[in-house]
């Protein structure tokens, strides 16, 4: 593929994602709600997707791909916004629209809209990758990295449906899910999103550049493990007692070996 033209998309992508963004920073402001960010998420993708759908052939490889993202991408957005109207705006948002005061606008548009939309370019490697190749037939490395995708994307599903059921239930918001999947994983939905995205890599690791899309599942499990994921909800916790008993019997992402195994 042309240097050139693999610039010039780069170039164009970057400009659609980032007024996408900014479509949705004035939608938080006509509704005074930041946690429209994560139903944004997943939508930008189907974004890329389609640039590359209207600008050129794709080869089976790209169709798998962007086939699968656009079913994660509107499973995740339609999840949120049913969880997004039957609540208040999230609890992370809340708190940083306190301790901003002032400069919550401006902090708002660089550290949560501008800030995703930058990730968002990182993360959708695979997606350009894809896009980047017009002709070959899908192979081995598709069908592992499809095999692995589903795994996440069913992880993630059935964690989220069991937390929706249980959120409509629960007495007090102290309360802990520790039933199905969620009884030996403290985030089994974020262990389905780290998943799907190692997937998409596989799915383009054998194509030329695919090397690149590494980054993708990199990043998102260094967020998800070490920033905005499991640190930010453990932290909510903190001094729960419940809490603290489910996390010596519940590993965070993946299950803590049992005593039988350990010994």
């Amino acid at each position: 593929m042309d240097q050139k033209l693999m610039l010039s998309d780069l170039f164009h992508i970057a400009l659609l994602i980032f007024a996408y963004a900014n479509v949705w920073f004035l939608i938080s402001l006509a509704l005074r709600r930041n946690d429209v960010a994560d139903i944004a998420w997943g939508l930008g993708y189907l974004l890329i997707a389609g640039y590359f759908i209207a600008t050129r052939p794709l080869s089976e490889t790209a169709w798998w791909v962007y086939g699968a993202s656009a079913v994660w991408a509107l499973r995740l957005a339609g999840h949120i916004f049913l969880r997004t109207l039957r609540k208040k705006e999230d609890f992370r948002y809340r708190q940083w629209r306190q301790d901003w005061g002032r400069s919550f606008y401006l902090r708002s548009w660089l550290q949560v809209y501008m800030l995703q939309a930058a990730i968002l370019l990182v993360v959708a490697a695979p997606l350009i990758v894809a896009g980047w190749v017009p002709q070959g037939e899908s192979g081995f490395w598709t069908g592992f990295g499809m095999g692995v995708w589903t795994a996440g994307f069913l992880l993630e599903t059935v964690a989220d449906h069991q937390l929706a059921r249980f959120l409509k239930t629960r007495k007090n918001s102290d309360e802990i899910l520790q039933t199905g999947i969620w009884k030996n994983i403290r985030h089994p939905n974020y262990s389905g999103e780290i998943i799907v995205w190692w997937g998409m890599f596989f799915m383009v690791a054998a194509l030329p550049y695919g090397w690149a899309a590494l980054i993708s599942p990199v990043v998102i499990t260094l967020l998800l493990t070490r920033v905005s994921g499991v640190p930010m909800l453990e932290k909510r916790y903190e001094g729960n007692t419940d809490y603290e008993a489910y996390k010596k019997r519940a590993g965070a992402l993946w299950p803590k070996p049992s005593e039988r195994w350990s010994q």
